[in-house]
């Protein structure tokens, strides 16, 4: 006799079906993946985030910020999308389009996508 990964009933029908409804083995596979989930909504929320604090610093005159600037509004530099070096050396650090590259002395340049900068990617 088999019964559901889920909830233990009884299964009908088919002889390699795991679960007795789609309900169980949704309420299943979520339990499964919960963790894994949590962690990339946690990623996700912590980019967009990072985003919309670049993009509202960026619109404003200068495009040089000070770090704790960034801090207090609670961006977080251990997370971006992708980075772009460019053939100076220079790497800028992007959450998609909104990017930014240090300039020592605590302070950051801020720029909108990677199009601005017309030097080509070294990686």
């Amino acid at each position: 006799m088999r019964t559901c990964l889920d909830c233990g009933e009884t299964i009908k029908g088919r002889s390699d079906k795991k679960f007795c409804s789609d309900q169980c083995r949704n309420s299943y596979n979520n339990r499964l993946n919960r963790s894994e989930i949590n962690f990339i909504r946690n990623v996700q929320n912590i980019l967009r985030r990072n985003r919309r604090i670049l993009n509202e610093l960026s619109s404003k005159e200068p495009t040089r910020v000070y770090r704790d600037e960034l801090i207090e509004r609670g961006f977080n530099f251990t997370f971006h999308t992708h980075t772009f070096t460019t053939k100076d050396g220079e790497t800028y650090y992007f959450c998609f389009d909104q990017g930014y590259t240090d300039l020592g002395n605590e302070y950051y340049h801020l720029i909108i996508g990677d199009e601005r900068l017309d030097q080509d990617p070294v990686n």
